[in-house]
């Protein structure tokens, strides 16, 4: 069973700044791909960023310049530093990463979610 629970949101004034955490724990082979999505009510859920095992990342272009996603392998986390919040970043904040299990099957797996709140 793998898990991955995340921390670090909250309310927030516009133009300000968050770090979100999302750590794996059980038991696995190794994390691939890690990201993070947002989902406001009624919408899908949207990626924000992603990043590779090796360091390479990726940006939803609304979030380049502003965010940045980081990991630290040794620690199995992700993390999800926000500066310069907008009103329209106000969302749930979800984690995911792409698990193998062993050698031959992986599988994906999400955190429950950290609301985000940009409100003055």
């Amino acid at each position: 069973q793998v898990q991955l629970v995340e921390s670090g949101g909250g309310l927030v004034q516009p133009g300000g700044s968050l770090r979100l955490s999302c750590a794996a724990s059980g038991s696995f082979f190794s994390l691939d791909d890690m990201g993070w999505y947002r989902q406001t009510p009624g919408k899908e859920r949207d990626l924000v960023a992603s990043i590779t095992p090796g360091g390479s990342a990726e940006y939803a272009d609304s979030m380049k310049g502003r965010f940045t996603i980081s990991r630290d392998n040794a620690k199995n986390t992700v993390y999800l530093e926000m500066n310069n919040l907008k009103l329209e970043d106000t969302a749930v904040y979800f984690c995911k990463a792409l698990v193998w299990m062993n050698w031959a099957r992986n599988s994906i797996y999400w955190g429950q979610g950290t609301q985000v709140t940009v409100s003055s």
